[in-house]
């Protein structure tokens, strides 16, 4: 296992070329986006940021900025597939507001009434690029760190898929990032200590319930150990009582925060990002679980 140090910008430029959308792009933008703590070298642990359906990795960048979490490195990924033109938000004038959007889904399906996008198309593209390249290739075997170092903010969509990526770690053991993360035992096992189940520092996803498909269905694996804070709206469709349910019963340490207004949206005021705030610190000062 090598020496945990701070990821540079050059440490992930090979895997930027698998992003499923970079080849796509005129000018090869790169998929994510890093906001280093200040100084960079005060670094103890990494925020990935996960946007929302049609949105894209740089107001997360921004977001991140503007949170200045001590001692985190923040990295805001782009979703894995390009959201449709007709789908992209539409100004007065009839144009396009934004020049391109993206998704974590494996598809775009919408709802059997058809008047909305389905919350759970599948996320195993995402999955794989994040899971595999991003985390287990450069985060983990590259430059040394742990799953129990890495933190997840995740917006609707992408919030879904943060509490999915923390459910899936249960999954079997022939997973690949659990490959590249246990290929030796001798030097470390870096995908988590030994006899401690693989999880994340925490999850936080405002607006987003955990998809089903990313649920294991082995047995007998028990509840998912990364801590989760759901934060939503008062009359959120997207997290009601059934999507709360579902996350007790997939998560051992589970805390849904519904805010006074209806709607699921980014926090507005101190009242709705103060819940978040206090987890961040709660899991900055924590050791392993």
């Amino acid at each position: 296992m090598p020496p945990t140090r701070i990821p540079t910008k050059e440490d992930f430029a090979p895997i930027f070329p698998s992003h499923p959308t970079y080849r796509r792009q005129q000018h090869q933008e790169d998929p994510i986006s890093l906001v280093y703590p200040d100084p960079p070298e005060s670094t103890t642990s990494i925020l990935l940021l996960f946007h929302g359906l049609g949105d894209s990795e740089r107001p997360f960048a921004a977001f991140a900025r503007n949170l200045r979490l001590p001692g985190v490195l923040a990295v805001s990924v782009r979703g894995t597939a390009p959201l449709p033109p007709a789908l992209l938000p539409v100004s007065d004038s009839g144009s396009n507001t934004q020049e391109q959007g993206y998704h974590w889904g494996d598809d775009l399906t919408f709802t059997q009434g058809g008047d909305a996008i389905d919350p759970d198309p599948g996320f195993d593209r995402a999955r794989a690029w994040v899971m595999d390249r991003l985390v287990g290739e450069v985060l983990v075997g590259k430059c040394g760190w742990e799953l129990e170092d890495l933190m997840i903010f995740g917006f609707g969509q992408g919030g879904a898929f943060g509490l999915g990526l923390a459910s899936a770690l249960r999954k079997d053991e022939g997973d690949r990032v659990v490959d590249v993360t246990d290929a030796d035992a001798d030097a470390g096992h870096r995908g988590g200590r030994r006899g401690k189940e693989k999880a994340f520092k925490g999850v936080v996803s405002v607006g987003g319930a955990l998809p089903m498909s990313m649920v294991p269905s082995v047995g007998g694996l028990g509840k998912a150990k990364t801590p989760v804070l759901v934060c939503c709206g008062r009359e959120s469709e997207a997290v009601d009582e059934d999507a709360e349910e579902l996350l007790e019963r997939e998560f051992e340490q589970v805390k849904v925060v519904r805010w006074k207004r209806n709607d699921d949206g980014m926090p507005r005021n101190r009242e709705e990002v103060l819940p978040m705030m206090q987890f961040f610190a709660d899991r900055l000062r924590s050791g392993w679980l």
